[in-house]
Protein backbone atom coordinates (compact mmCIF):
# COMPACT_ATOMS: atom_id res chain seq x y z
CA UNK A 1 0.00 0.00 0.00
CA UNK A 2 0.93 3.80 -0.70
CA UNK A 3 2.01 5.89 2.69
CA UNK A 4 -0.42 8.58 3.26
CA UNK A 5 -1.26 11.57 5.63
CA UNK A 6 -4.48 11.29 6.76
CA UNK A 7 -7.04 13.46 9.19
CA UNK A 8 -8.53 11.01 12.18
CA UNK A 9 -10.41 11.26 15.13
CA UNK A 10 -7.13 11.75 16.79
CA UNK A 11 -6.18 14.41 14.63
CA UNK A 12 -3.48 14.09 11.62
CA UNK A 13 -1.83 10.64 11.42
CA UNK A 14 0.16 8.31 9.32
CA UNK A 15 -1.34 5.72 7.36
CA UNK A 16 -1.46 3.24 4.20
CA UNK A 17 -4.00 2.91 1.47
CA UNK A 18 -4.70 -0.99 1.99
CA UNK A 19 -7.85 -0.88 -0.28
CA UNK A 20 -7.69 0.39 -3.50
CA UNK A 21 -10.38 3.19 -4.48
CA UNK A 22 -13.86 1.37 -5.23
CA UNK A 23 -17.12 2.52 -5.69
CA UNK A 24 -19.49 2.34 -2.77
CA UNK A 25 -22.90 2.34 -2.04
CA UNK A 26 -24.79 5.04 0.75
CA UNK A 27 -24.98 2.47 3.31
CA UNK A 28 -21.53 1.20 3.29
CA UNK A 29 -19.96 4.18 3.90
CA UNK A 30 -18.96 5.36 7.50
CA UNK A 31 -19.47 8.71 8.77
CA UNK A 32 -18.07 10.79 9.39
CA UNK A 33 -15.70 10.16 6.66
CA UNK A 34 -11.76 12.15 7.08
CA UNK A 35 -9.98 13.33 4.50
CA UNK A 36 -6.46 12.08 3.06
CA UNK A 37 -4.30 14.76 3.25
CA UNK A 38 -1.70 14.11 0.66
CA UNK A 39 0.18 10.93 0.16
CA UNK A 40 3.18 10.98 2.54
CA UNK A 41 6.88 12.19 1.28
CA UNK A 42 10.41 11.50 2.37
CA UNK A 43 9.97 13.30 5.53
CA UNK A 44 6.87 12.29 6.65
CA UNK A 45 8.27 8.90 6.94
CA UNK A 46 11.48 10.39 8.77
CA UNK A 47 9.22 12.10 11.01
CA UNK A 48 7.00 8.25 11.79
CA UNK A 49 10.95 6.84 12.66
CA UNK A 50 11.17 10.07 14.76
CA UNK A 51 8.02 9.50 16.62
CA UNK A 52 8.41 5.73 17.00
CA UNK A 53 11.76 6.88 18.71
CA UNK A 54 10.47 9.09 20.92
CA UNK A 55 7.25 6.83 21.92
CA UNK A 56 9.87 4.33 22.85
CA UNK A 57 11.42 6.84 25.25
CA UNK A 58 8.28 7.91 26.15
CA UNK A 59 7.38 4.26 27.41
CA UNK A 60 10.90 4.24 29.56
CA UNK A 61 9.40 7.14 31.26
CA UNK A 62 6.08 6.82 32.09
CA UNK A 63 7.43 3.45 33.39
CA UNK A 64 9.40 4.95 36.18
CA UNK A 65 6.82 7.66 36.61
CA UNK A 66 4.32 4.83 37.52
CA UNK A 67 6.31 3.26 39.91
CA UNK A 68 7.44 6.63 41.58
CA UNK A 69 3.87 7.13 42.23
CA UNK A 70 3.11 3.85 43.64
CA UNK A 71 0.50 2.91 41.07
CA UNK A 72 -0.72 -0.86 40.37
CA UNK A 73 -0.94 -0.56 36.84
CA UNK A 74 0.96 -2.41 33.87
CA UNK A 75 2.00 -0.05 30.63
CA UNK A 76 1.86 -1.57 27.76
CA UNK A 77 2.37 0.52 25.31
CA UNK A 78 3.22 4.51 24.62
CA UNK A 79 2.63 6.31 21.12
CA UNK A 80 3.08 9.69 19.63
CA UNK A 81 0.01 11.19 17.49
CA UNK A 82 1.66 11.83 14.12
CA UNK A 83 1.27 15.22 15.20
CA UNK A 84 2.96 15.31 18.00
CA UNK A 85 -0.27 17.06 19.53
CA UNK A 86 -0.23 14.33 22.40
CA UNK A 87 1.30 11.04 23.81
CA UNK A 88 -0.99 7.83 24.52
CA UNK A 89 -0.18 5.34 26.90
CA UNK A 90 -1.82 2.30 27.04
CA UNK A 91 -2.01 0.20 29.88
CA UNK A 92 -3.50 -2.55 32.04
CA UNK A 93 -5.31 -2.84 35.88
CA UNK A 94 -7.24 -4.84 37.84
CA UNK A 95 -9.24 -2.01 38.90
CA UNK A 96 -10.09 2.14 38.86
CA UNK A 97 -6.79 4.10 38.80
CA UNK A 98 -6.34 7.62 40.10
CA UNK A 99 -3.59 8.71 37.96
CA UNK A 100 -4.34 12.73 37.58
CA UNK A 101 -0.85 13.44 39.49
CA UNK A 102 1.12 10.94 36.65
CA UNK A 103 -0.73 12.70 33.91
CA UNK A 104 0.31 15.90 35.10
CA UNK A 105 4.00 14.68 35.90
CA UNK A 106 4.06 13.43 32.07
CA UNK A 107 2.50 16.64 30.81
CA UNK A 108 5.07 18.53 32.33
CA UNK A 109 8.17 16.37 31.47
CA UNK A 110 6.49 16.08 27.65
CA UNK A 111 5.34 19.44 27.27
CA UNK A 112 2.30 17.93 25.17
CA UNK A 113 -1.14 16.54 26.21
CA UNK A 114 -1.28 13.23 27.76
CA UNK A 115 -4.15 10.34 27.57
CA UNK A 116 -4.09 7.02 28.92
CA UNK A 117 -6.18 4.57 27.84
CA UNK A 118 -6.96 1.48 29.52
Amino acid sequence: GRPVIVETVRGVEFGWVVVAPKQVSGDEVILPLKRVVRVAQAEDLHKLEENQEKSREALTICAEKIQKHGLDMRLVDAEYTFDNSKVIFYFTADGRIDFRNLVKDLASVFKTRIELRQ
